[in-house]
């Protein structure tokens, strides 16, 4: 097997721009049978490249999955709709814009259009740009995977039913659902669902990427650079929140020294040009709440009446509908008036959110840090069971042993 078949960055990065190009060309409706069409390429790619890799990969998958297009549209199942589909053949979806769009992009916005419904946008998109699988998806929104594949389906029919009325809109603020799923990416990169690896830097690295061409298409968009600097300020901290062993190393501990500086400085430059005069957004906010915390030289000395002030703020913006925002929240709470008070807080929202992801892990380490050692010992056996992260779950078990064993 050659390195190019064998390298999952490169057919996550190939397979959303092929399908993209075969939307285009052949049209929204067309959705589902294009997609056939590119799964057939790559399971075909997958073989041809072992030995003879080509020195044109997407060209080659594009001109693969086309004919695998025509090919289906002139199969024996689909005998009925031949007529009908050969004459779509020589039919693009393109426009001035869209045919200097990037195709992943292109694809990004087609499967968040405003005449899919919000949930189908998100399973979509997730499955078809992202490349996550239907069961990452489902772990994700905590729902049964059967449900996350009708999501999709229904969101491909709809493709199909709207032939004339889908294009890509690439004209002012880009709609919620993009932003939400490129958030998503991006969080599935650094939390990944399926437990190993406990980070996947291909779909971090696809992520931002998108997102920078969302803010080149869209400068105006303050939400679009608050995600972008959201994004930067995340993962410029990435080289000292893993340590050699591949364990998890907390803010606190981490050597900020080990930041990567241009990111960093990128991402607060964002900040300093989107946010005068903005409307607060949800991703705006949360960018402002990482740029205090990349700011500060250390945990002690960072602004926490400031970054639990935009907590409230972010609670409001989202219409108190996100507990992961109050969840989160405590942590500062905990800095301005001690554990017990958030403890406190922590036990009233358990009552109406108590399967909550990292309720329990919140709650060792405010346990812990307040010297209840036997109840945080409790809570992060909890924590552990409910982690699916490989490097998450050894994180815990690491401060649940020091937490047994204090003079090791």
């Amino acid at each position: 097997m050659s390195p190019l078949a064998d390298d999952q960055g490169l057919w996550r990065e190939l397979a959303p721009q092929t399908l993209a190009r075969l939307v285009r060309r052949y049209g929204a409706d067309q959705f589902d049978l294009c997609e056939d069409a590119v799964q057939d390429a790559l399971v075909e790619a997958h073989r041809a490249w072992a030995d003879d890799p080509p020195h044109d990969p997407l060209g080659w998958l594009v001109t693969t999955a086309r004919r695998r297009y025509v090919d289906r549209v002139r199969s024996d199942l689909r005998r009925r709709e031949r007529e009908e589909r050969v004459a779509w053949l020589e039919e693009p979806l393109t426009d001035a814009v869209t045919r200097h769009s990037d195709d992943a992009l292109l694809l990004l916005r087609l499967c968040c259009h405003p005449a899919l419904p919000r949930a189908g946008q998100v399973a979509l998109t997730l499955r078809a740009v992202a490349g996550l699988s239907t069961a990452q998806i489902a772990t994700v929104y905590q729902l049964p995977e059967p449900t996350i594949a009708q999501r999709i389906t229904r969101a491909k029919q709809r493709l199909r039913e709207h032939r004339s009325s889908l294009r890509a809109d690439a004209t002012g603020e880009p709609s919620a659902a993009v932003l939400d799923v490129l958030y998503l990416m991006f969080t599935e990169a650094h939390h990944t669902t399926s437990g190993a690896p406990a980070r996947d830097a291909d779909l971090a690295t696809e992520a931002i990427r998108l997102t920078r061409l969302l803010v080149a298409a869209l400068p105006g968009s303050t939400e679009a650079r608050g995600l972008l600097a959201l994004m930067l300020l995340t993962e410029a901290r990435h080289p000292a929140r893993v340590g050699s062993r591949g364990q998890l190393i907390p803010l606190e501990e981490q050597d900020r020294g080990r930041w990567i500086a241009p990111m960093l400085h990128e991402g607060l430059a964002l900040l300093e040009q989107a946010t005068p005069g903005a409307t607060p957004g949800p991703f705006l906010v949360q960018a402002c709440i990482a740029a205090l915390h990349a700011s500060a030289p250390s945990t002690q000395q960072t602004d926490w009446l400031e970054i639990h002030a935009l907590y409230a703020v972010l609670d409001d913006v989202t219409g108190a509908r996100n507990p992961t925002v109050r969840l989160n929240a405590l942590v500062a709470l905990a800095m301005l008036e001690g554990e017990e008070t958030a403890l406190a807080a922590l036990a009233e929202l358990a009552e109406t959110h108590p399967t909550l992801p990292r309720l329990e892990s919140v709650r060792a380490h405010l346990l812990a840090r307040a010297g209840r050692a036997s109840e945080a010992a409790v809570a992060y056996r909890l924590a552990i069971a409910a982690t699916v992260n490989a490097a998450e779950r050894q994180y815990l078990y690491e401060k649940l042993h020091r937490l047994q064993n204090p003079r090791e």
